[in-house]
């Protein structure tokens, strides 16, 4: 009888107070294309570690390579967020820098990168081209590291590991970020794959999945559970809906008609332009959706509004009823605005708490620095109770499931309930229950006089209060609609 591929013995993963695996049996045999789903939190990530040598197990998980096979005898594991390193090997970044383009340089360029990883790993560059153009990566060759938007990243990710054809392939939330071209790309290329001998494990919540998958499970209670399809996963418990602090009800008071307006913008790194002749107004109260493929310029376009772009100046970009440019400094546009984005995630301080990053809400810094007041301390207190996160406020925000990172980093975004929210797919990483619990809220908050500019590639994921929509592609306007989510197919071809 043949040995299966993986063989896990009484595995057991414990962090303090927490035990995420308990005594954890499972074996996965030849030909057997695994989706690992569930509920957030349960020790899908730690499981899929562990079996790619990266948690310790202690010798109970065994990996048997077939010999015989000419892909190499490895388990590749491919992370939810990707990290890289400056010139120099460390990570120490700030948020702002990816828009500084002589800061920028700091990086490997993408084209570098894949060159030096072919180098480490004896790969042929040729044999990635066409790969990288049905990505729709092939203009980005020439950006830095640091410039890439989230969706960029995760596409650097998918081609690195999926270059290297190992015979175990591991990927955490493989569709995270990625656009609808991207994800249909990436199954059939995952599908080829595996009739090349490469073996599957997917850890998503995600339905669209490629052909080959054939087994599903989830993790509960710490044991390894199969299941039929991914409508048996085991589903986050639906939070009960609970009144908006009253803080939250008041409608923020303006003195302006219009929130941002830029007229024919252009934005460029030396030859490469990112945004191309981009007029937009968006007034007091508008609820927009913000789409396009993944490089299309959505991040650079956001950051013009909220202060992080150093090529705000010189255009004709007026932001709450003032020329940038006219006097008014970078924190009186960002005490208007909450916003919460894949990137602000990636660099917000991981030593944060719970309360902490909250609090940092306040004065729109990346981790906590200042005393907060006494009413202050109030709409903290009243946004974890609301968020159910008062159990965790102590707890450092990277400890917690994504699903509750995000609802701390919603509950960071609205605490001064600011007049605009900007939202940059907040759902990313999330199953359709949390996506929909984060976007009630969403609407809900929409109610009070707020201005919203959403970003979002999936329709499923949207709050139905969206009324207008704004599509890049390649840095230009393809088109702006008067629209409404709910009787209306939002997601084409370009999106």
């Amino acid at each position: 009888m043949t040995e299966p591929v993986v063989h896990i013995a009484n595995l057991t993963i414990q962090y303090p107070n927490n035990v995420v695996l308990n005594s954890l049996s499972w074996s996965i045999q030849q030909g057997e294309n695994y989706v690992i789903g569930g509920t957030s939190g349960s020790g899908k990530t730690t499981l899929a570690k562990a079996i790619a040598g990266l948690i310790p197990a202690d010798n109970a998980i065994k990996l048997n390579f077939d010999a015989s096979k000419s892909l190499p005898a490895k388990v590749v594991y491919i992370s939810n967020w990707y990290q890289f390193t400056n010139l120099e090997g460390d990570r120490n970044f700030y948020y702002q820098q990816r828009y500084n383009h002589h800061q920028g340089h700091d990086t490997l360029t993408v084209k570098a990168e894949l060159e030096h990883f072919a180098k480490k790993e004896n790969l042929d560059f040729s044999a990635i081209r066409q790969r990288i153009q049905d990505f729709g990566f092939e203009d980005v060759q020439s950006s830095q590291l640091i410039e890439l938007s989230s969706g960029e990243h995760k596409k650097l990710q998918l081609v690195r590991g999926l270059w290297t054809k190992p015979q175990l392939l591991i990927i955490d939330e493989p569709y995270t970020g990625l656009d609808k071209n991207a994800r249909a790309v990436l199954n059939t290329w995952l599908d080829e794959l595996v009739q090349e001998g490469v073996q599957l494990i997917l850890i998503t919540n995600d339905t669209l999945l490629p052909n080959f998958i054939n087994r599903f499970a989830h993790v509960v209670n710490g044991q390894i559970e199969i299941v039929n399809s991914p409508a048996a996963f085991a589903k986050d418990k639906k939070r009960q809906k609970k009144e908006l602090p009253a803080f939250l009800h008041e409608i923020p008071q303006t003195n302006y008609e219009t929130v941002a307006e830029m007229n024919n913008i252009f934005i460029r790194y030396g030859e490469k332009v990112v945004l191309k002749d981009v007029s937009w107004k968006v007034n007091v109260g508008e609820k927009w959706l913000l789409q396009g493929p993944n490089g299309s310029g959505k991040s650079t376009l956001l950051s013009l509004i909220n202060g992080d772009h150093p090529q705000a100046y010189g255009h004709d970009l007026s932001l709450f009823g003032n020329k940038r440019g006219s006097g008014e400094s970078i924190w009186d546009i960002k005490q208007k605005i909450g916003i919460i984005s894949p990137e602000m995630h990636w660099y917000f301080d991981q030593n944060a708490t719970v309360w902490h990053t909250i609090a940092s809400g306040f004065y729109d810094s990346i981790g906590w620095f200042i005393d907060v007041k006494y009413q202050e301390q109030k709409q903290i207190e009243e946004l974890m109770e609301f968020f159910d996160l008062t159990e965790y406020k102590n707890q450092n925000l990277q400890t917690l499931p994504l699903g509750k990172q995000r609802l701390a980093m919603l509950a960071r975004t609205i605490v001064k309930n600011p007049p605009l929210l900007v939202l940059d797919e907040p759902c990313q990483g999330l199953d359709n229950d949390q996506a929909k619990y984060f976007n009630d809220v969403v609407d809900e908050l929409a109610q009070y006089g707020k201005t919203l500019i959403y970003v979002g590639h999936y329709e499923t994921q949207l709050p139905s209060c969206i009324e207008h929509r704004i599509v890049l592609e390649k840095g230009e306007v393809k088109a702006i609609e008067n629209i409404t989510v709910k009787n209306k197919h939002l997601e084409s071809a370009i999106v």
